[in-house]
């Protein structure tokens, strides 16, 4: 499955911009992380993109991600992709073993706290954010208050990284596709 087949895949199920934009902003956190721990920057950008897919129909724990997790293995989707979509969550019972595992888990509730951070930003961008002022947000619960501050946490330590490192990490994934994002000069 090429890239186009994973985005083309995640475009039927999902149509609502800001969830396409996360799975962007997943997929190039991923890329940065695979060319870092030795995975395949393809393979797991692809993964990145399709984490995701079945949210917008199937929100519920009880739906998501499995029947994400159907739909790809009857479009004949790696299983190694769709285990790792299925550890993304603590409530599928998938332990996360591998690093393409690991790094899922660990950049997908930071992308979207980072698009927050940078949408109160007066240059709505994420050229001048930083690590210490995403960790500052953090501590105000009321801040983007559905975003588990403490599962950002857990993805750092997940990949042995500092949590100042991981958010530099990702931050600086998601600056090459900021107007993809709503951000920066594209922003509203």
């Amino acid at each position: 499955m090429t890239r186009d087949d994973a985005y083309a895949l995640l475009t039927e199920y999902t149509k609502t911009p800001s969830l396409i934009g996360h799975a962007l902003a997943v997929e190039a956190a991923m890329r940065f992380y695979a060319a870092k721990l030795g995975g395949d920057p393809e393979e797991w950008a692809a993964v990145g993109l399709l984490h995701d897919m079945d949210y917008e129909r199937w929100p519920d724990l009880e739906d998501h991600p499995f029947r994400g997790a159907e739909i790809m293995r009857d479009r004949g989707v790696p299983e190694l992709w769709i285990r790792a979509v299925l550890s993304h969550g603590d409530h599928t019972g998938v332990p996360r073993e591998t690093p393409m595992e690991k790094a899922l888990f660990a950049v997908d509730e930071l992308t979207g706290f980072i698009v927050a951070c940078a949408l109160v930003r007066p240059s709505r961008s994420l050229a001048d954010l930083g690590a210490k002022s995403v960790k500052k947000k953090m501590k105000d619960r009321s801040f983007a208050a559905k975003v588990n501050r403490e599962a950002i946490e857990a993805g750092a330590a997940v990949l042995g990284v500092p949590v100042d490192e991981h958010i530099e990490n990702v931050i600086e994934a998601m600056r090459g596709i900021e107007s993809q994002l709503g951000l920066g000069a594209g922003a509203p």
